[in-house]
Protein backbone atom coordinates (compact mmCIF):
# COMPACT_ATOMS: atom_id res chain seq x y z
CA UNK A 1 0.00 0.00 0.00
CA UNK A 2 1.66 3.11 -1.30
CA UNK A 3 1.88 6.19 1.16
CA UNK A 4 -0.45 7.89 -0.27
CA UNK A 5 -2.78 5.64 -0.04
CA UNK A 6 -2.47 5.43 3.63
CA UNK A 7 -2.68 9.01 3.81
CA UNK A 8 -6.48 9.07 2.18
CA UNK A 9 -7.75 6.65 4.70
CA UNK A 10 -6.21 8.62 7.52
CA UNK A 11 -7.78 11.24 6.52
CA UNK A 12 -11.07 9.47 6.47
CA UNK A 13 -10.94 8.11 9.01
CA UNK A 14 -10.51 11.27 11.34
CA UNK A 15 -13.30 12.64 9.03
CA UNK A 16 -16.04 10.15 10.17
CA UNK A 17 -14.67 10.46 13.89
CA UNK A 18 -15.38 14.63 13.74
CA UNK A 19 -18.14 14.00 12.08
CA UNK A 20 -19.69 11.53 14.75
CA UNK A 21 -18.49 14.18 17.46
CA UNK A 22 -19.71 16.86 16.24
CA UNK A 23 -23.16 14.86 15.67
CA UNK A 24 -23.25 13.66 19.44
CA UNK A 25 -21.95 17.56 20.42
CA UNK A 26 -25.11 18.93 18.58
CA UNK A 27 -27.73 16.48 20.08
CA UNK A 28 -25.85 17.38 23.94
CA UNK A 29 -26.64 21.29 23.17
CA UNK A 30 -30.29 20.62 22.30
CA UNK A 31 -30.95 18.62 25.32
CA UNK A 32 -29.43 20.69 27.41
CA UNK A 33 -31.53 23.98 25.72
CA UNK A 34 -34.68 22.00 26.26
CA UNK A 35 -34.34 21.23 29.58
CA UNK A 36 -33.33 25.01 30.18
CA UNK A 37 -35.97 26.20 28.66
CA UNK A 38 -38.47 23.24 30.44
CA UNK A 39 -36.70 24.65 33.78
CA UNK A 40 -37.51 28.10 33.31
CA UNK A 41 -41.12 27.74 31.78
CA UNK A 42 -41.67 25.91 35.45
CA UNK A 43 -40.04 28.51 37.50
CA UNK A 44 -42.27 30.97 35.27
CA UNK A 45 -45.43 29.03 36.07
CA UNK A 46 -44.74 28.53 39.62
CA UNK A 47 -44.31 32.20 40.27
CA UNK A 48 -47.57 32.92 38.37
CA UNK A 49 -49.09 30.23 39.87
CA UNK A 50 -50.33 28.22 36.45
CA UNK A 51 -50.46 24.33 36.79
CA UNK A 52 -48.28 22.57 34.18
CA UNK A 53 -49.48 19.05 32.73
CA UNK A 54 -45.80 17.78 33.94
CA UNK A 55 -43.85 17.73 37.00
CA UNK A 56 -40.40 18.86 37.03
CA UNK A 57 -39.73 18.61 40.62
CA UNK A 58 -41.57 15.92 41.83
CA UNK A 59 -44.22 18.14 43.36
CA UNK A 60 -45.79 17.02 47.04
CA UNK A 61 -48.56 18.29 48.77
CA UNK A 62 -48.09 20.99 51.50
CA UNK A 63 -50.18 22.90 54.22
CA UNK A 64 -52.84 20.73 55.68
CA UNK A 65 -53.00 17.93 52.92
CA UNK A 66 -49.47 16.80 54.32
CA UNK A 67 -51.30 15.38 57.15
CA UNK A 68 -54.13 14.05 54.68
CA UNK A 69 -51.57 12.00 53.02
CA UNK A 70 -49.78 10.78 56.53
CA UNK A 71 -53.52 9.50 57.13
CA UNK A 72 -53.46 8.28 53.42
CA UNK A 73 -50.34 6.37 54.41
CA UNK A 74 -51.86 4.86 57.90
CA UNK A 75 -55.25 3.31 55.67
CA UNK A 76 -54.90 -0.43 55.38
CA UNK A 77 -54.16 -1.50 51.70
CA UNK A 78 -55.99 -4.67 50.48
CA UNK A 79 -58.19 -5.95 47.44
CA UNK A 80 -61.93 -4.77 47.05
CA UNK A 81 -64.21 -7.59 49.06
CA UNK A 82 -67.20 -9.62 47.09
CA UNK A 83 -69.92 -7.21 47.26
CA UNK A 84 -72.38 -9.98 48.36
CA UNK A 85 -74.69 -9.16 51.06
CA UNK A 86 -74.86 -5.53 49.84
CA UNK A 87 -78.32 -3.12 50.41
CA UNK A 88 -78.99 0.09 50.92
CA UNK A 89 -80.75 -1.17 53.99
CA UNK A 90 -77.57 -2.17 55.53
CA UNK A 91 -76.74 1.11 56.35
CA UNK A 92 -80.64 1.42 57.94
CA UNK A 93 -83.27 3.95 56.82
CA UNK A 94 -82.66 6.49 53.86
CA UNK A 95 -81.86 9.64 55.36
CA UNK A 96 -82.48 8.79 58.51
CA UNK A 97 -82.59 11.79 61.17
CA UNK A 98 -79.51 10.53 62.91
CA UNK A 99 -78.92 13.97 64.89
CA UNK A 100 -82.29 14.04 65.93
CA UNK A 101 -82.62 17.79 65.18
CA UNK A 102 -86.41 17.11 63.62
CA UNK A 103 -85.21 16.81 60.21
CA UNK A 104 -83.96 14.49 57.68
CA UNK A 105 -80.29 13.94 56.63
CA UNK A 106 -80.97 14.63 52.87
CA UNK A 107 -82.91 18.00 53.95
CA UNK A 108 -79.92 18.72 56.59
CA UNK A 109 -77.56 18.51 53.26
CA UNK A 110 -79.84 20.70 51.22
CA UNK A 111 -79.89 22.96 54.18
CA UNK A 112 -75.95 23.44 54.28
CA UNK A 113 -74.94 23.11 50.44
CA UNK A 114 -78.17 25.63 49.14
CA UNK A 115 -77.84 29.12 49.31
CA UNK A 116 -81.25 31.22 48.69
CA UNK A 117 -83.26 29.29 50.36
CA UNK A 118 -87.11 28.72 50.51
CA UNK A 119 -88.79 26.16 53.27
CA UNK A 120 -92.11 23.38 52.56
CA UNK A 121 -94.98 25.19 54.33
CA UNK A 122 -95.72 23.60 57.91
CA UNK A 123 -92.16 21.78 57.93
CA UNK A 124 -90.47 24.31 60.93
CA UNK A 125 -88.08 25.35 58.63
CA UNK A 126 -86.63 21.85 57.13
CA UNK A 127 -87.68 20.74 53.89
CA UNK A 128 -86.42 22.61 51.90
CA UNK A 129 -88.32 23.73 49.00
CA UNK A 130 -86.23 25.88 46.90
CA UNK A 131 -82.63 27.04 46.58
CA UNK A 132 -79.45 27.82 44.17
CA UNK A 133 -76.35 25.06 44.29
CA UNK A 134 -72.96 25.71 43.11
CA UNK A 135 -71.98 22.65 42.28
CA UNK A 136 -68.43 21.49 43.68
CA UNK A 137 -68.44 18.39 41.98
CA UNK A 138 -68.69 20.54 37.89
CA UNK A 139 -68.31 23.58 38.86
CA UNK A 140 -72.07 24.88 37.31
CA UNK A 141 -75.03 26.61 39.19
CA UNK A 142 -78.26 24.61 39.40
CA UNK A 143 -81.43 26.31 40.26
CA UNK A 144 -83.06 23.59 42.77
CA UNK A 145 -87.56 23.29 43.01
CA UNK A 146 -88.81 20.40 44.77
CA UNK A 147 -90.66 18.35 42.54
CA UNK A 148 -90.79 16.36 39.29
CA UNK A 149 -87.22 17.74 38.82
CA UNK A 150 -85.98 17.43 42.57
CA UNK A 151 -83.38 14.79 40.79
CA UNK A 152 -81.30 17.64 38.80
CA UNK A 153 -79.59 17.65 43.02
CA UNK A 154 -79.02 14.56 44.65
CA UNK A 155 -76.69 13.80 47.75
CA UNK A 156 -73.74 12.07 47.34
CA UNK A 157 -72.18 9.39 49.72
CA UNK A 158 -68.40 10.67 49.12
CA UNK A 159 -67.64 7.55 50.30
CA UNK A 160 -70.01 5.56 48.08
CA UNK A 161 -71.99 3.16 50.77
CA UNK A 162 -71.20 0.06 48.37
CA UNK A 163 -67.41 1.06 48.07
CA UNK A 164 -67.36 1.16 51.86
CA UNK A 165 -69.39 -2.69 52.29
CA UNK A 166 -66.62 -3.68 50.00
CA UNK A 167 -63.53 -2.31 51.74
CA UNK A 168 -64.48 -2.69 55.89
CA UNK A 169 -67.94 -1.19 56.52
CA UNK A 170 -69.32 -5.41 56.48
CA UNK A 171 -67.46 -5.60 59.97
CA UNK A 172 -69.38 -2.48 61.35
CA UNK A 173 -72.21 -2.56 63.43
CA UNK A 174 -75.18 -1.31 62.31
CA UNK A 175 -75.45 1.74 64.20
CA UNK A 176 -72.16 2.24 62.86
CA UNK A 177 -73.35 1.80 59.29
CA UNK A 178 -75.71 4.31 59.26
CA UNK A 179 -73.72 7.06 61.09
CA UNK A 180 -71.00 6.50 58.31
CA UNK A 181 -74.51 6.68 56.00
CA UNK A 182 -75.25 9.92 57.56
CA UNK A 183 -72.19 11.63 58.62
CA UNK A 184 -72.27 15.27 57.08
CA UNK A 185 -68.93 14.69 56.24
CA UNK A 186 -69.26 12.29 53.66
CA UNK A 187 -72.22 14.12 52.22
CA UNK A 188 -72.56 16.60 49.39
CA UNK A 189 -75.36 18.18 47.11
CA UNK A 190 -74.20 18.03 43.78
CA UNK A 191 -75.35 17.74 40.19
CA UNK A 192 -77.78 14.59 39.76
CA UNK A 193 -75.79 13.47 36.73
CA UNK A 194 -72.51 13.26 38.45
CA UNK A 195 -73.72 11.31 40.97
CA UNK A 196 -75.22 9.04 38.88
CA UNK A 197 -72.04 8.62 36.57
CA UNK A 198 -69.55 7.82 39.85
CA UNK A 199 -71.96 5.50 41.12
CA UNK A 200 -70.28 3.24 43.66
CA UNK A 201 -66.02 4.39 42.37
CA UNK A 202 -63.40 4.81 43.95
CA UNK A 203 -60.75 7.98 43.20
CA UNK A 204 -59.24 5.29 41.24
CA UNK A 205 -62.21 4.84 39.07
CA UNK A 206 -64.17 8.37 39.09
CA UNK A 207 -62.97 12.16 39.82
CA UNK A 208 -65.28 15.23 39.82
CA UNK A 209 -64.71 16.89 36.28
CA UNK A 210 -64.13 19.66 38.73
CA UNK A 211 -60.90 19.88 39.05
CA UNK A 212 -60.63 22.42 41.69
CA UNK A 213 -62.61 20.68 44.13
CA UNK A 214 -60.49 17.00 43.71
CA UNK A 215 -57.95 17.90 45.90
CA UNK A 216 -60.80 18.54 49.33
CA UNK A 217 -62.95 15.22 47.43
CA UNK A 218 -59.95 13.21 48.14
CA UNK A 219 -59.14 14.67 51.55
CA UNK A 220 -62.42 13.80 52.66
CA UNK A 221 -62.28 10.37 51.41
CA UNK A 222 -59.21 9.86 53.15
CA UNK A 223 -61.06 11.61 56.37
CA UNK A 224 -64.35 9.43 56.42
CA UNK A 225 -62.01 5.78 55.80
CA UNK A 226 -59.80 6.89 58.69
CA UNK A 227 -63.02 7.59 60.57
CA UNK A 228 -64.48 4.15 60.01
CA UNK A 229 -61.79 2.01 59.90
CA UNK A 230 -61.95 1.67 56.10
CA UNK A 231 -58.81 0.28 53.69
CA UNK A 232 -58.29 1.59 50.38
CA UNK A 233 -57.42 -0.75 47.13
CA UNK A 234 -53.44 0.14 45.41
CA UNK A 235 -55.03 1.80 42.44
CA UNK A 236 -56.90 3.62 44.74
CA UNK A 237 -54.19 4.59 47.05
CA UNK A 238 -51.96 5.48 44.05
CA UNK A 239 -55.10 7.57 42.42
CA UNK A 240 -55.22 9.86 46.02
CA UNK A 241 -51.83 10.18 46.47
CA UNK A 242 -51.64 11.90 42.07
CA UNK A 243 -54.63 14.39 43.50
CA UNK A 244 -52.69 15.07 46.94
CA UNK A 245 -49.33 15.52 45.03
CA UNK A 246 -50.29 19.16 44.02
CA UNK A 247 -52.83 20.18 46.62
CA UNK A 248 -51.49 23.08 49.17
CA UNK A 249 -53.08 25.26 51.63
CA UNK A 250 -55.82 24.26 54.33
CA UNK A 251 -58.45 21.45 53.32
CA UNK A 252 -62.11 23.51 53.44
CA UNK A 253 -63.96 20.64 55.19
CA UNK A 254 -67.35 20.54 54.90
CA UNK A 255 -69.80 23.07 57.24
CA UNK A 256 -71.58 21.70 60.36
CA UNK A 257 -75.22 21.06 59.91
CA UNK A 258 -77.77 24.22 60.25
CA UNK A 259 -80.63 24.07 62.40
CA UNK A 260 -83.76 24.11 60.62
CA UNK A 261 -84.65 27.13 59.18
CA UNK A 262 -81.31 28.80 59.10
CA UNK A 263 -80.31 30.38 55.83
CA UNK A 264 -77.17 30.91 54.37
Amino acid sequence: MSCVSIAVQVEGLLAGQCQVGLATMKKSLISTFVAVVAIAGWLIASALGISLPFDVGGSQPSGAYVDVAEQLDELPVKGRAPKTGYSREEFGPAWKDVDRNGCDTRNDILRRDLEDLTYKDDTKGCVVASGTLDDLYTGTTIDFVRGPDSAQVQIDHVVALSDAWQKGAQQLSKTEREALANDPLNLFASQGRANSQKGDGDAATWLPSNKDFRCQYVATQVAVKSKYSLWVTAAEKEAISDVLSGCTGDVPWADPVPEPGVSR
